[in-house]
């Protein structure tokens, strides 16, 4: 008897992390269903080196920027994003997929677009509140767009938005606050504050958190995720302060042992808080670095009663330990707001909907 051939699934979507990390919650899971996975990213993004651990065939394709506003590159890029949609629909002609389930980011405009041609359906997730321009380019095409808060599916089709939530790391539930304190040296039993700020750090946070650390470190050990290159070589032996660049096994002790976040609000790392629980302040990047969707994000999180949020124009040592102070002393209120949220299921919920497509395909 013939085995029976294995449902093919496309993953896609990159440019940063929050593009990618969403996936590594999801492929354990979907390897368990027995599906076949194909990775298709950009030549040499963060998306790549973050896949590797997974064991996933990998295919790079060429991709661009589609700016909103004058850059030199606006005039190469068209170039290179054509080159990639002819790469895609090479790669999927080979591949033969399902189905194709995109995380967003401009790699993923080219993956979908030629999956519409050769009529391969796609499942889209949209991390923020309004999507990005990469998933409204892809949004007609697509057969399913998940959303990750309420309020987004005001701008989605009606028949196509579904409320999942983000999926998160199995992993970063099981880790040890002790393991966590041995890895940062702590020694003493004050409460743990933890600044992550994004996967290339955020070096406004950066200031303003070592400025805060003489009122700071009387209360708290405090560990401080930088980004790479934006240690400060000089504060490497104060007690109670510890840096790193970037963690990657280690995450779960560090989140383990915190007791109150500080963080940028990008849509997957505020998840990744409410997921687990923990009282925290946002920072969200400002309109002048980004297209607001931090701003809105975190806005949500503070109505629904999980963060209080700071204004990044507005930052300073001042309101930053004034913030910490007043979400530590009520941390139970937040851990008891998060913990009767809705949006617990979303691994599960996004699984459902890719065995739905997949039993149609």
């Amino acid at each position: 008897m013939n085995e029976k051939k294995k449902k093919k699934l496309i993953l896609t979507g990159g440019g940063t992390a929050g593009h990618v990390t969403p996936h590594l919650a999801l492929i354990p899971r979907l390897r368990e269903r027995g599906y076949e996975i194909v990775y298709i990213g950009s030549y040499d993004g963060i998306e790549k080196r973050l896949i590797a651990d997974f064991d996933v065939p990998y295919y790079g394709i060429s991709t661009g920027k589609l700016r909103r506003y004058f850059d030199p590159q606006n005039f190469s890029d068209p170039f290179r994003v054509l080159k990639g949609c002819r790469e895609a629909f090479s790669i999927l002609r080979k591949e033969k997929p399902d189905l194709i389930f995109s995380k967003g980011g401009f790699v993923s405009v080219p993956v979908i677009r030629a999956g519409a041609l050769l009529r391969i359906p796609s499942i889209l997730h949209e991390s923020d509140m309004t999507p990005g321009l990469a998933n409204r380019l892809c949004i007609p095409v697509a057969k399913t767009v998940c959303c990750n808060f309420p309020e987004t599916l005001s701008h989605m089709p009606a028949d196509k938005a579904v409320l999942t939530g983000t999926p998160i790391r199995e992993e970063l539930r099981k880790g040890n606050a002790a393991d966590g304190r041995a890895l940062c040296g702590f020694k003493d039993d004050k409460p743990v504050l933890m600044i992550i700020g994004g996967s290339s750090g955020a070096q406004a946070i950066n200031e303003v958190v070592r400025q805060a650390l003489p009122k700071l470190l009387p209360e708290f050990n405090v560990v401080h995720i930088c980004g790479k290159e934006k240690m400060d070589n000089l504060m490497l032996t104060i007690d109670g302060y510890k840096q790193f660049e970037y963690v990657k096994n280690e995450l779960k002790d560090l989140f383990a042992m915190a007791d109150v976040v500080v963080s940028r609000a990008g849509a997957n790392a505020i998840c990744e808080l409410l997921a687990l629980k923990k009282p925290n302040v946002l920072i969200p990047l400002s309109l002048r670095s980004s297209r607001g969707d931090q701003i809105l994000n975190a806005q949500s999180f503070e109505q629904q009663g999980f963060s209080v949020v700071i204004d990044n124009d507005e930052l300073d040592d001042a309101i930053l330990i004034e913030k910490i102070h007043e979400v530590y002393n009520d941390r139970e209120t937040y851990i008891d707001t998060m913990s009767r949220s809705s949006q617990h299921e979303a691994t599960e919920t996004i699984l459902s909907l890719i065995d739905k497509a997949m039993e149609k395909a």
